[in-house]
């Protein structure tokens, strides 16, 4: 085949795989907004599974409570009342806050209560409740030590100002700060220890989370800035087309603004919580949340290794098969795994799959995504292993009468792996390690439950610095293990 006829191929292959999502993200676009439909499968189901970005104290965030993770804050207690109106079950599903909006648009969660304001460009793609939370305006976190030096705008000229990546204060930094830079991050938890490690001489967020850190951290100070107030207020965000499950909504919010719950109940909850953490703020506490991060991330870790393991064997034998169709899958599977991120990837199959697998579970769509990019990696591990050994080798089995393919499995695959076992070695590492990325879809891995105990504890560097030392752990004793075997290996020569 001519170059030119390869690249027809390429693009042929690639139109074929455009067409193919096509239809199925058309149907479930269609399906997503259908009147009535999540409504019905809620009552159907039983459950309520809320989205939320629970590191924003007072209104979301996690407390200990006899060593579970409790979701609890005004927005939480909000979603508990919606719940036991609807008489459902409430599951809250914890992810980054720029991500919310894709869960529900996507049908992974049925609603989002995450201190969500409803601007114009957000209401281009989901309907909102009525608002049932005005806070009470915008404050700078600071460092105590520059309390009075970046405590307004003209102040902060030329610095780096943080905000919650998709939020109104990144917007209103963007739009009233010009002077100054925006960094946005996912995790309010990373913005507090970008602010304390001086990544940003100021931190932007509404009055009661701000004062909230101040409290917990006697570093911090919470100072009342001079940005002209834009929010509307808090509203619930619902897919749109659930006309039904808005009215449901707003009625409990009127129930919940007659009653005036939230300063009544839902805030003095909230205090208490927050209250209890500061006074019993000891990492023992916090031991259990470790240990359930490193169990799933061995998990990950092992079923990615496997999908792996087998899927990079296959694609190795495709792309060194004469059968032209196999070998430019193969090529074409590689190159695009190898050219896009990881993380993007993980994006994609849990949020974008899950148009045609609606219950596709975050950890199985981790360890799917991890597995299919490490398969890319393997495959040319072997495919290398296999190139280094003499071409005899193929021909001294043939002429004993083995076929091809057992050619392959007795004689040419076992000499391949022992000469790229330290590369796997490497890959399999690797993918421990690149299993923390899996925490941005709400995997309750190392890395997940590393920040649930910083928005637990107020503190940034210290559950980091614990979750570097169990991650050396574990690649360590991984290590030891890969050349145990490397060893055994050589033993049999």
């Amino acid at each position: 085949m001519t170059k030119k006829k390869w690249i027809t191929f390429f693009l042929a292959l690639l139109f074929a795989a455009v067409s193919l999502l096509t239809p199925a993200t058309t149907y479930a676009s269609a399906k997503k907004i259908e009147q009535g439909t999540v409504l019905k499968n809620i009552k159907k189901s039983g459950k309520l599974v809320v989205g939320t970005s629970a590191d924003y104290p007072p209104l979301e965030f996690t407390a200990s409570e006899n060593g579970k993770t409790r979701y609890v804050g005004v927005d939480i207690e909000l979603a508990r009342q919606i719940a036991k109106d609807m008489g459902v079950k409430l599951v809250i599903k914890n992810m980054s806050f720029d991500s919310l909006l894709v869960a529900l648009e996507t049908g992974k969660v049925d609603m989002v209560i995450s201190a969500m304001t409803p601007t114009a460009e957000r209401k281009k793609s989901v309907a909102f409740s009525k608002i049932y939370y005005k806070p009470s305006g915008e404050f700078f976190l600071l460092n105590k030590k520059d309390r009075d030096k970046y405590d307004t705008i003209s102040k902060l000229k030329g610095k780096t100002v943080g905000a919650q990546t998709g939020s109104i204060q990144y917007d209103e930094i963007q739009s009233q700060m010009k002077s100054s830079k925006a960094k946005g991050l996912g995790k309010i938890n990373n913005l507090v220890l970008a602010l304390q490690s001086g990544k940003v001489q100021a931190v932007l967020m509404e009055e009661l989370t701000a004062k909230a850190y101040a409290q917990n951290n006697k570093s911090l100070v919470a100072v009342r800035s001079d940005i002209k107030d834009s929010q509307a207020g808090n509203a619930v965000a619902i897919a749109k087309g659930q006309n039904d499950l808005v009215a449901q909504v707003n009625k409990t919010i009127n129930k919940v603004k007659k009653d005036k719950l939230v300063d009544k109940k839902f805030l003095p909850a909230a205090a208490k919580y927050m209250k209890t953490t500061q006074k019993n703020n000891t990492f023992a506490k916090y031991i259990p949340y470790f240990f359930k991060g490193i169990w799933y991330t061995i998990v990950i870790t092992i079923f990615s290794v496997l999908i792996g393991i087998i899927l990079g064997t296959l694609l190795a034998l495709m792309r060194l098969s004469k059968n032209p169709i196999l070998h430019w899958v193969a090529v074409c599977y590689i190159e695009f795994i190898r050219g896009t991120p990881q993380m993007v990837q993980i994006l994609f199959v849990y949020f974008g799959i899950g148009y045609l697998i609606s219950n596709l579970s975050a950890i199985v769509a981790g360890i799917i995504a991890i597995g299919l990019n490490s398969g890319a990696y393997v495959a040319e591990d072997i495919r290398s292993g296999i190139d280094s050994l003499p071409k005899g080798q193929m021909e001294a089995a043939r002429c004993l009468g083995l076929s091809r393919v057992k050619a392959f499995r007795y004689v040419i695959i076992p000499q391949a792996i022992k000469n790229i076992w330290p590369a796997l070695g490497n890959e399999f590492i690797t993918l421990l390690k690149d299993s923390s990325l899996v925490s941005v879809i709400g995997v309750s891995e190392l890395m997940y439950q590393t920040q649930l105990v910083q928005t637990s504890t107020y503190r940034g560097v210290l559950p980091l610095f614990i979750a570097m030392i169990i991650y050396f752990i574990m690649t360590f004793s991984l290590t030891r293990l890969l050349n145990y075997f490397e060893k055994r290996m050589k033993r049999n020569d």
